[in-house]
């Protein structure tokens, strides 16, 4: 995306006050919020960027171009915990911001940075925070997609949306991949990432187990990527896929990062590894059921994205558990069609190489 010169943005190229984010916190709609971070940049260039981050998304910061420091600061979901916001106003007033964006609609989100006196608190009309947030923006409703609704805070009220918003990326150095193969005694040889989680079971992938098991009986190195809720799935598709198949899911999720960056082609349901593995720039395939690609697939484009050729009424429904068709939108995706592109996918892959 090509945007104006910071002026114009109604920026200011000699402000350098820090600008602290903050994001939502699943690992999907934290990758979405580096677009955030690239508008800001471009409309401040001088302006350091932080991002308020959860310990499980702080890897994320380590790989953002433009970001300065992820702020850690885990608040539980299911209470105020003022105490906390305290703890974390005083930490936020001592690093002397002048702008937050608060990109969730809610008032606990605008709680610490109140606290904290930073000038200028951004947000969406929503709930009750007034007092809370300084600087409105209206008309979230109106906007079609999630990001255009985030995005929109980092420009000047009023602002007209640009025809395309700059894309997320991660970017994870050779070194480091070079690094985690060696770590996990993998080689250097190509292989398929498959992630299949997901928050919410409706929008799990049905046939992973099969679809490891042709991808290594074809001679191709299969790796299960994802976190402590995906070990018991990751042993059944390690177990039908053989000794082709290696089951890396793990606590950390720098792990699956790495894994994301090293891999040639990444599956995935429509999940936090799916915007990962795209914003790194990984050749990846979206696995969509219940949610709609037009709102949820990562801006980055995607090698392939895969949805049930069967009509559905009920589809997308973006529910998080499903209540109608038992599951069609996910079951009537054949391991053989997902296979299928897999291969093609695969063969570009290796005609741009041998260029």
């Amino acid at each position: 995306m090509k945007m104006d010169s910071p002026k114009e943005l109604g920026g200011d190229a000699d402000d350098s006050r820090p600008v602290l984010i903050v994001p939502y916190m699943w690992i999907g709609d934290f990758v979405r919020g580096h677009t955030v971070v690239r508008v800001l940049k471009q409309r401040w260039p001088n302006r350091p960027v932080d991002m308020l981050v959860t310990t499980l998304c702080a890897p994320l910061v380590d790989y953002m171009p433009g970001v300065r420091a992820g702020v850690v600061w885990d608040l539980p979901r299911s209470r105020l915990a003022l105490r906390q916001q305290w703890s974390l106003a005083r930490h936020l007033r001592a690093r002397g911001y002048g702008t937050v964006l608060i990109m969730p609609r809610t008032w606990k989100s605008a709680i610490a940075p109140a606290l904290a006196g930073i000038p200028e608190r951004v947000g969406f009309v929503g709930e009750a925070r007034f007092g809370l947030l300084n600087r409105w923006r209206w008309g979230e409703r109106a906007l079609p997609r999630m990001i255009d609704r985030k995005a929109s805070l980092a420009l000047p009220a009023n602002a007209e949306r640009p025809p395309e918003w700059p894309v997320p990326q991660l970017s994870v150095p050779a070194e480091d991949v070079i690094r985690w193969r060696q770590a996990q005694g993998l080689g250097s040889g190509p292989a398929v990432a498959l992630a299949p989680g997901a928050v919410g079971p409706s929008k799990r992938w049905t046939y992973y187990a099969e679809a490891a098991r042709m991808l290594a009986g074809r001679g191709i190195d299969v790796w299960v990527v994802g976190g402590p809720n995906e070990e018991a799935i990751a042993a059944e598709i390690a177990a039908a896929g053989g000794p082709r198949v290696r089951d890396l899911t793990g606590h950390d999720l720098r792990n699956g990062i790495l894994a994301m960056a090293a891999a040639t082609l990444a599956i995935s349901n429509d999940s936090g590894l799916l915007h990962v593995a795209a914003a790194i720039g990984t050749s990846t395939m979206g696995i969509f059921g219940p949610t709609s690609p037009y709102h949820w697939a990562p801006l980055n484009g995607l090698a392939a994205t895969i949805k049930t050729g069967t009509p559905l009424p009920c589809q997308p429904c973006h529910r998080p558990v499903c209540s109608k068709n038992d599951h069609r939108c996910m079951r009537d995706i054949a391991a053989a069609d997902v296979l299928a592109i897999a291969e093609q996918v695969l063969g570009e892959i290796d005609g741009r190489a041998a260029r």
